[in-house]
């Protein structure tokens, strides 16, 4: 099925922040829209609010005031369901409840054409479950935006069992002509983007309770490293612990307690204190009038050793991997890598220290498997030669003085460096990895085709590239490798390797040509 005409009314119940979003984006893109709120004056009040909101748009030089008449033009208050009888798509966006929400499609079965869609915004909720029941419950499909709606570009479009491909074709290319970037998806737990995104919180809960390194750093660590907008700890404060563990449970009873979607103790506790964020003034951070935000640590060689040789002399190994990025950024900065037959693969050598990238062994454990002397492990980052900041650990046999040697080097590149505890794949990487494999895993279950992961990564929370990008990048046997020594190190299920990424490990594949 072809996108929707203009000419096609779209219903849109519940005028809450989402439901008012859509509401917009349908405006805007030419329907002309029927809003429902069971709220006396909820339906009115929210379109004086899209009218306000736009206003400020059009100071910006974003629409013109004529536009602006227009699309508000479209939006109309209905007072009743019955109102939705001329409609050719209706968009639920209510509590998520899911009694309410079968009891709202069932009285629009009754009231709408039973060729009009009708869509669920539901973020957690099966679509299969909500159209159990229904007379003709291949019209029941999910379309689930992003909130704020209009500035967003994802929207899940999601199948049940009984979902027909042309409903969701449909909606698919309706949501493509309304200027967003849909992507399918099939009905199982948390869909694409609340799944997949597991693990960028729990493993940042789990560095900060192993005191890997405090809230600051590992969230630093993650932006200036990593590449991400924010990091775990400030981002749930934005959201609400509440919000974020209750999403996080719902994952992990909907897949039996499955260990890699275990629920954080530490966040648990803030709830438990009602420490919900910013909406509280206190979460992992106080946003009290007058608190400051606490600062990332830096580890400065002025403060590990005096012991300061006149030049630091550097070596690379024939084949240095996946740091060739920090490498090449030494050789722009004038400092001499003289290759060296000795290093083993993908190290380099700087002054006392031999420099690896973490492969998930802790560094105490590679420099003994190894053999290899005064080690400093390297995380990753999405490009070494633009990272601000890396983070760094040592084996304990490794010197003040070999990591200074080190320091030295990263800071006349501008670099900060963090050390934090020797841990399996210290901070970026462990999320990266952890990240792909979750991502792997819905391709494997079919929940969403990896393009459509990439996807829903990027513009449904703005990650820098999508997990199965980066771990195509890193090298997806190197990624298996990474997630086999994590599972080692722990002896947890939470870290066996998607079946998936084993088998293009073995075949040497990549998710993306």
């Amino acid at each position: 099925m072809e996108a929707l005409d203009k000419s096609v009314v779209v219903g849109v119940i519940g005028a809450g922040a989402m439901g008012a979003g859509i509401a917009q984006v349908a405006a805007q893109a030419g329907h002309t829209v029927s809003l429902y709120d069971n709220r006396e004056g909820g339906a009115a009040a929210a379109i004086a609010t899209i009218a306000k909101q736009m206003a400020k748009l059009v100071e910006r030089k974003k629409f013109t005031d004529e536009e602006v008449q227009q699309i508000v033009s479209r939006l109309n208050v209905v007072e009743r369901l019955e109102d939705f009888a001329n409609a050719g798509l209706v968009v639920e966006a209510i509590v998520e409840n899911i009694d309410v929400k079968k009891a709202i499609f069932s009285t629009l079965e009754s009231v709408c054409d039973k060729r009009c869609i009708l869509a669920s915004n539901t973020s957690s909720i099966s679509i299969t479950r909500l159209a159990a029941g229904m007379q003709h419950p291949g019209r029941m499909v999910g379309m689930h935006f992003f909130n704020p709606a209009p500035i967003m570009k994802l929207v899940e479009v999601i199948s049940g069992l009984a979902t027909e491909d042309g409903v969701a074709k449909c909606v698919y290319n309706t949501a493509l002509n309304w200027g967003k970037k849909p992507v399918y998806a099939a009905s199982t737990p948390g869909f694409i983007v609340n799944r997949v995104a597991r693990p960028f919180y729990a493993e940042s809960f789990r560095l900060r309770q192993e005191q890997v390194a405090d809230c600051a750093t590992l969230d630093a660590l993650l932006r200036d490293a990593g590449g991400f907008r924010m990091g775990a700890f400030e981002l749930t404060d934005l959201i609400g612990h509440d919000v974020n563990y209750a999403v996080t449970c719902s994952v992990f009873d909907a897949y039996y307690g499955d260990f890699r979607f275990q629920p954080s103790l530490i966040q648990k506790e803030l709830v438990d204190a009602g420490y919900l964020g910013r909406k509280t003034s206190q979460g992992f951070y106080s946003y009290r009038d007058g608190d400051e935000k606490p600062t990332a640590k830096v580890t400065s060689s002025t403060t590990l050793s005096d012991d300061i040789t006149t030049e630091t002399v550097c070596y690379v190994a024939d084949d240095v991997a996946s740091l060739k990025g920090l490498a090449q950024r030494l050789t722009d900065a004038g400092i001499t890598l003289h290759k060296s037959a000795q290093l083993s693969q993908g190290c380099l050598k700087i002054g006392r220290a031999t420099v690896a990238l973490t492969d998930g062994r802790m560094a105490c454990q590679r420099a003994a498997e190894d053999q290899l002397e005064q080690l400093v492990l390297v995380d990753l980052a999405l490009d070494f030669q633009r990272a601000e900041r890396l983070a760094v650990s040592r084996a304990a046999t490794t010197s003040d003085a070999a990591l200074s040697d080190v320091l030295r080097c990263f800071e006349a590149l501008g670099i900060a460096v963090s050390e934090v505890a020797d841990s399996p794949a210290l901070v970026v990487m462990r999320t990266v990895v952890a990240l792909a494999n979750e991502a792997s895993d819905a391709v494997l279950q079919g929940v969403a085709s990896a393009d459509g992961v990439d996807t829903a990564m990027c513009f449904g929370l703005n990650y820098p590239q999508g997990p199965l990008l980066w771990a195509d990048r890193l090298g997806v046997e190197y990624v298996e490798t990474v997630l086999r020594h994590l599972q080692q190190a722990y002896g947890e299920d939470r870290y066996r390797p998607s079946l998936l990424l084993r088998r293009m490990a073995i075949q040497g594949a990549r998710f993306h040509d």
